[in-house]
């Protein structure tokens, strides 16, 4: 409907009496429709949607002495959707006969540059802003994927550092059990035949775990040129080592504090906390080198607290991507069921603050 209207428009004001008196209608009747009708094609045909309606409207000039008013409106829309759905150096085109008219001096020129120019820019510049709006889009939907598969492969490390434990744990329930059938004075033969019972789901379990464990493994398979290394899971017995290595390699003074009555707490706690305090030290001696470090552990009734922090700059205020350091003492706080805190320290410097519930537990093992 627009479009008829302009093309009519186009035409009555190519057709008036008051325009050069003219034998034959057709050149004008042509020059309107060309100025105009070319927008029905804008869509599928743009690039020549918009040459005819350039030339119409530049051809005018010299045929009229004026723009045909009625085909600005079309100029317009073919140049805007021309530099909004184009690279800059088709826009650059479009413009350049506007820039070639103006050199001629002409009054009617420069606005018609002007107005081409500014009518192109803004299109490049919608361009440019959807293009932003897409590529966010796309980044953080990358960055989320990134993040997503980072967690799983946390979740699966931390799953095979405890397994070690667990394993130990079941391992001793069926030694108990059957050291329990030989030991256990006037044991009726039910009862042997319970103990018997929780020994072999014991070992079952542990056949389990172990076919567990290689579904979440994700190194190669074991070769006798790469034997597996083998080592207990570290816990807090090892942390003044953890500190004098940290030590040794920083440029800055590492500090441990420990506060309230040192308890062994559940080995998988602890194998927690050890990693949080490694990873901060990690992080730390990447961010802050040369800063001083305290690492201070708060044992308390029902939690142990951690709180490590460095006197550097800081992490970088446009960083907002978490690294999978960080991303691991989360996923091993949340194993835990306790609360992790991590970001610019007030006075300065970056700060990691994680607290681990203790769960009250009687140990049996012999």
């Amino acid at each position: 409907m627009a479009i008829a209207s302009l093309t009519l428009a186009a035409l009555t004001e190519v057709l008036r009496p008051a325009l050069p008196a003219t034998a034959d209608p057709l050149g004008p009747t042509a020059l309107a429709l060309a100025t105009t009708l070319p927008l029905i094609f804008i869509r599928p045909q743009p690039v020549l949607a918009a040459l005819t309606v350039t030339a119409a409207a530049l051809l005018a000039i010299p045929a009229y002495g004026h723009v045909i008013l009625s085909g600005l409106p079309a100029l317009a829309i073919s140049l805007y959707v021309i530099a909004r759905h184009h690279h800059g150096r088709t826009a650059t085109l479009f413009a350049t006969p506007f820039a070639l008219y103006a050199l001629t001096g002409e009054d009617r020129a420069v606005p018609l540059l002007i107005g081409a120019a500014a009518t192109l820019t803004a299109g490049h510049a919608h361009r440019t802003r959807a293009d932003d709006t897409r590529r966010r889009a796309a980044d953080q939907s990358y960055t989320g994927t990134a993040l997503a598969h980072a967690a799983l492969g946390e979740r699966a490390r931390i799953a095979r550092e405890l397994h070690d434990i667990v394993a130990h744990h079941v391992s001793t329930i069926s030694v108990q059990a059957e050291t329990a059938r030989f030991t256990t004075p006037g044991l009726t033969a039910e009862g042997a035949a319970t103990f018997l019972a929780i020994g072999d789901t014991a070992r079952l379990a542990l056949t389990e775990m172990r076919r567990l464990l290689g579904v979440l493994r994700e190194d190669p398979p074991e070769t006798a040129a790469t034997p597996p290394e083998r080592a207990p899971q570290p816990g807090l017995d090892q942390l003044v080592a953890l500190v004098d290595e940290a030590r040794e390699t920083a440029a800055g003074a590492v500090r441990l504090i420990v506060s309230g009555p040192v308890t062994a707490l559940d080995p998988g706690l602890e194998l927690t906390a050890y990693r949080i305090v490694q990873e901060a030290l990690t992080n730390a001696r990447r961010h802050a080198r040369g800063g001083a470090v305290d690492v201070r552990l708060t044992y308390a009734p029902r939690h142990l607290a951690i709180r490590v922090r460095d006197s550097g700059a800081g992490a970088p205020p446009h960083d907002t991507t978490p690294g999978h350091g960080l991303l691991g003492m989360r996923e091993r706080t949340a194993m835990a069921g306790g609360t992790l805190r991590t970001g610019q320290a007030p006075a300065g410097g970056f700060l990691v603050e994680a607290t681990l519930p203790i769960v009250a537990t009687e140990s049996h093992d012999s």
